[in-house]
This record gives structure tokens, sequence and C-alpha cells, in this order.
């Protein structure tokens, strides 16, 4: 009787704001979320692939009545504490009746709902698995058909014309291929134990139907099986995934890095997934397998592929890494070096303790990897073989937490992450990260936490504090003092840095979201600088189909006693009529900085399955208007049209890719069949 009373106070509490609060929760949050990460990083293609990921659980929601803890760790926002506290929950009080339960999940706070609602649902548990029959692969299976379509209204410089004599002397002052991006992508499911899927790709540029190529520029196939038995926990052939420990020796997911979230830095994703986004570099072709007997979970890999670089007989003296093949010399790099890898991962896993032993090894045939010596590639990886090994390991309980990871390349150099999380109530939380990458140490594939964009020739001690004093209030602040031992490139000594960032969020209802963020940065570079920014954001539901975002930007830039700075000031709408299958988004943006290194990213909506978050310098205007449309049940059309108008300028971009002019404009465009 109590909990029945609970929830219908809850319920008459909160019912006026519920299409409110799915139409400003359902689209800005989680989003947001993904970009102030990307905000962070210049790894493009893997926060692309985290939003293809985080954006597929949105489109396949997971059943709250029956979403488990591994399923839970798949969404980075949540921590151990929450997913924890929401399986108790559950299990002492039974089947959730209703999403706005999650309230009385003592972790939960308004933020944390807001973000984990488009994720979950609450609809028909099915008990048993169905079999896997003929028919019920047919009937029971759902197929998704997408094709995407961009192209910049401009003409670059890249696509003009020039005579055949000037071409035979300079061929790379052309692009071989049409002026448009184009995508194909097509995928199978079956719950979740099967899952097939087709990708094909051509980047602005890259030949699709000329003299030069016939066909797409990229090809991907997998095939996934998950939880088939009690046995085999996971089969990939094909294209897919592969994530062990804190990611010192093997990770292609993004890696957990600084921002609001200051305590969620640990991987928690081990194993094989597919690999599903259109990233050309950051996936395996071959097979995989998990097997699990009791506590413990046995993988092996195989994979065997080409790679892009530049070859000169067998000796390869750099990788290409951008996926693109726009020129001749881009084709001429064309997946030039083989590629073989094998490896495995023993895994005992218990809910307090969990215990990894990761080894893996690749080589390159015939080629020898020898990057021009420089003095800050003194011990850059060399030659056509290499191997690591490394052991993970993670203890926990209600209040503290250790993990980490240590690792060693062939060469005998280690590296070790190493955290302490203490929540000693639901409304505190804190991190002490400590991180030693030696100079030497090798790792082709590894992706940790970092400043660097490779896992060497850094240290470090990271400190993390979430704090919720009052309900409705939460304090974030994190500190990061690192140091780099030997050079780099443009660093032509050892060097070091510090980084800090203080955030307040303000959430009084579900229809109201505001925070104020400072973020300082100083760091040797070729000359020392200070860069400081600062953020301030308003999400505000007007009604159950109007939502607004306001926000203001501000950095200040130091480098050589010259300062300069830089201001955004950017305002969007939504709107999703609850009657009609119409959604759309519009933005505009004003900007005014000094020069590069005080550029801006612009948060705006894109199409679905799409990430692009651009950042400008200089003075204009930014506008962007975005929609999608249900046609019908199964079909659906999402567009974006981007404008931007400088002001200080004649000529917008540089090199092939240089406009004459003083605005650009460009269209997105995606066309999703389910069947």
């Amino acid at each position: 009787m109590k909990r029945m009373f609970i929830n219908l106070l809850v319920c008459l509490l909160i019912s006026s704001y519920q299409l409110k609060s799915q139409t400003l929760y359902s689209v800005d949050k989680w989003m947001e979320y993904i970009e102030e990460m990307a905000s962070e990083t210049e790894d493009e293609e893997r926060i692309e692939a985290l939003y293809t990921d985080i954006s597929y659980i949105v489109e396949h929601p997971f059943e709250l009545n029956t979403v488990t803890e591994g399923q839970l760790k798949r969404l980075p926002f949540l921590s151990d504490l929450q997913i924890r506290e929401l399986l108790e929950y559950r299990s002492r009080y039974g089947k959730m009746l209703t999403l706005y339960e999650l309230k009385n999940v003592e972790s939960f706070d308004l933020e944390t709902i807001s973000l984990l609602v488009p994720f979950v649902h609450i609809g028909e548990i099915v008990v048993d698995k169905r079999p896997i029959t003929v028919k019920n692969l047919l009937k029971r299976g759902s197929n998704t058909l997408q094709i995407r379509y961009d192209k910049c209204f401009q003409q670059k410089k890249g696509y003009c014309s020039y005579p055949d004599s000037v071409l035979q002397q300079y061929p790379n002052r052309k692009y071989l291929g049409e002026p448009f991006y184009h995508s194909l992508r097509y995928s199978y499911a079956f719950d979740e134990r099967i899952q097939f899927g087709l990708v094909a790709e051509k980047d602005a540029g890259e030949p699709f139907w000329n003299e030069y190529h016939k066909g797409y520029d990229y090809y991907s196939m997998h095939l996934f099986l998950k939880d088939m038995n009690k046995w085999l926990k996971s089969l990939a052939i094909g294209d897919y995934k592969i994530s062990f420990g804190q990611g010192l020796v093997i990770s292609n997911d993004f890696s957990p890095s600084r921002n609001a979230l200051v305590s969620q830095t640990e991987r928690r994703t081990n194993g094989f997934r597919r690999h599903f986004s259109t990233d050309e570099n950051e996936f395996f072709r071959g097979a995989a397998a998990t097997v699990n007997w009791k506590k413990l979970d046995i993988s092996l890999f195989y994979s065997y592929r080409k790679l892009d670089g530049g070859v000169d007989s067998t000796i390869v003296t750099s990788f290409k890494t951008d996926g693109l093949h726009r020129l001749v010399r881009d084709r001429e790099k064309m997946r030039k070096v083989p590629m073989q890898t094998y490896g495995g991962n023993i895994r005992y896993a218990t809910p307090g303790l969990c215990i990894g032993l990761t080894a893996l090894s690749y080589s390159f045939e015939d080629y020898s990897i020898q990057p021009d010596p420089k003095p800050y590639n003194l011990f850059y990886f060399r030659g056509s073989r290499n191997l690591n090994v490394s052991v993970d390991y993670l203890l926990k309980n209600k209040l503290i937490k250790f993990y980490g990871e240590t690792a060693l390349s062939r060469n005998g150099a280690v590296a070790s992450l190493n955290a302490l999380q203490l929540t000693p109530a639901s409304y505190f939380s804190l991190l002490l990260l400590y991180r030693y990458y030696d100079k030497r140490y090798q790792a082709f594939f590894g992706n940790a936490f970092s400043q660097n964009s490779i896992v060497r020739n850094e240290q470090g001690m990271y400190m993390g504090m979430q704090w919720t004093p009052l309900g409705h209030w939460k304090l974030s602040a994190y500190a990061d003092i690192f140091r780099f031992p030997w050079l780099k490139y443009g660093v032509d000594a050892p060097s070091t840095g510090k980084e800090y960032m203080l955030q307040l969020d303000y959430t009084p209802s579900r229809s109201l979201s505001v925070y104020i963020r400072y973020k300082h940065k100083e760091k040797e570079n070729i000359a020392p600088y200070h860069q400081q920014r600062l953020r301030m954001q308003a999400l505000y539901a007007v009604s159950s189909s109007v939502s607004l975002r306001t926000s203001a930007d501000g950095i200040c830039y130091t480098e050589a006693n010259e300062r300069s700075r830089g201001w955004m000031i950017a305002q969007s709408v939504g709107w999703k009529p609850v009657d009609i299958p119409v959604q759309t988004d519009f933005y505009v943006a004003g900007f005014h900085t000094d020069n590069y290194q005080t550029r801006i990213s612009s948060y705006e909506k894109n199409i679905l399955y799409a990430f692009n978050m651009p950042s400008f310098y200089g003075k204009g205007v930014r506008l962007a208007l975005s929609f999608r449309w249900d046609i019908v049940k199964q079909l659906s059309l999402s567009a974006k049209f981007g404008y931007t108008y400088y002001a200080d300028r004649d000529v917008i971009g540089t090199d092939l890719e240089e406009i004459e002019g003083h605005a650009k404009a460009d269209v997105y465009t995606l066309l999703r069949w389910k069947f």
C-alpha cells in the first residue's frame, strides 16, 4: 500500500510535466552530454562511433524491468552506485509500473533521470527467449536501411577545372571524385542475439562512378551473435571492435576524459562488439569469440586487414588514418600495409572482484615500420612485430572502488593506470587517478585516459569530485596535473601542464536546467600558453511541444604575452508537436574571436545517427535548421541545412577546401526505412 501511494503521488505531481519532460530530455540531455565529451577531444572517429552506438540504444531502448547490469553499463553517464541502487530497488519492490518510479531511487536526481529516460521503457516482459527458427527470424527480426547524402553548395577549390597539361604536372591539385558524401547502411537484428549489417560509404571528393573508380570507397560487413547459449557469450565474424581493461593494450572505444561527469573515467565495456559505423580505421576484420565457464570469460580473436600508409619498397614511413582517398597521393597510400593481429583475454569476475589478463601480437609481414628519425620520435615503434601483455583489476564494495591496468610492451617498457574512487554517500563522490606511461612504451591499439592522443610519454594525477549538497544543485570539479618526460611534436624539451574545471548545475524542475562551467588549462607547447573558457547554458521547456536552449561561451588565450579572446552567443528552439509526426530544431549563433586559437564549438542538432559539432573563429553568424519527418511508421526522413556567414574574410577554408566568398552552406539528409 505504501508503495502504491508513493507511485500515485509521484504521478500526480509530475503528470503536468509528462509531455514537457519527454520533449526536453529525450532530445537534448544525452546529446548535450556527448557534445561536451566531444569538445574536449580531437578523436572525431571514436566520438562519432560512440554517438552512433548510443543513438541505436535510443531507437531500441531497454525494458526497465528486465534490463541487466551489463546493459546499464553501456550508458556512460550512470555510476556504479546508481546502477546498483536501481537493480536493488527493482529486486525489493518488484515490477516498475511507470518510468517516474525512477524518482524513488535514492541516488537518482532529476538530471540523471532526464539522461536515462530516452534509453528505457516499460513494456511487455518476455520471460523465455523466442527460439531461433526460420519462421521467427523472418517474422520477428527487424530490418533497417539508411541512405545518407550530404553536400556543400559552394564549389571548393579541389573541384575546380584545370587543363590536362596542368593536372599531368600537378595531379594532386584536383579531387578525383564527386563533391558529395554518400553512405548506405543495412542492418538486421533478432533480439540482441543476432545482428547482421552492411556499410558502404564514400567521402566528398572520393570517386564514386567515374574513370578512376566504380562503387563505394569503403565497405564493411559483420555478423554478431550474443548470448546464444550458456557457454557462447559472443561470436563476431567480419568487422568488429575490441576493448579490454582500461585501454593500455587495446581499445576501439572512446576514451573517458575530462568532462562534467568527473568520476566516470573507468572503462566498463570489455569484450567484442560489432563495427557498424563509417569509421575506416578503428576496427578489426576477421573472427572473435568469447566463451563462458562459470565465472571465467575466455576471449580469442584474429584479424587481417590492410592499412593506409606511405610505403617505400618494404619500408613504411607513416600511416594515413583520416580515411580520405580523394587525391592521387591518397590512393597511392590506400591499403598498402598488411597487418595481422591475434590475441586473447581471460577474465575472472564476481560482483566485488574482477581480474583480467590480455595478450596481443601484431605484425606487418615483410614490411618494416621506420618513421623518419626525429628527436621527438626517438622511442616510437620500429620494426615489423610487437607484443603487448597486461593485467587489469577491479576491487569494490559499496563505498570504495579500486581499478586499474598495468601493461608491458615487447621492449620491456611499462604503462600503468590506477584509480581509487570513494562514494561515502549517494550525493558525494571522489576520484583519484594516477597514470604512468613510459616514453618507450609501444602499443599500436592503446587508447586510455591521457592528455596525449597515444599511450606514451606521460605521467599525471587526476582528481575529480562530484557533490550534490542540495536536491537541485550539483557541484563538479576536477584538477589534472601532468608532465611529459620526453620531447613531443612541436615541443623540444620535457614539458608540464595543468588543467582545472569547476561546474555548477541547477535543476529546479523537469522543465528547467541551468549550468555554468569554468575551465583553465596551462600547457608548454612551442611557446607556453594559458587558456580559460567560460560557458553558461539554460535549457527550458516552454510547453509540451516547444523547448529552448540558450548558451554563451567565452575564451581567453594567452601565448608569449599575447592575449586573444573570443565569444559566442547561441539560441536554439526545438518544436515537437504531439499530434504531428514532425520535429524541427532551429539554431542561431553569433561569434567573434580573434584567431584560430580562440575557436569555439557549435552545439547544434544533426540528422539521426550523424554527429557533427563544427568550430568557428573570426566574426560571423551560424544558422542551422534540422527536421525529422516520420512519413509513415516505418519510413522517416531527416535533414539539416547549415549556413555560416563570415564578416571578416573573402575566402573560407584552406588549400583544396578553400571557398571564395563570405558564406558557406551545407545540406545533410538521411532516409531510413524499417521493415
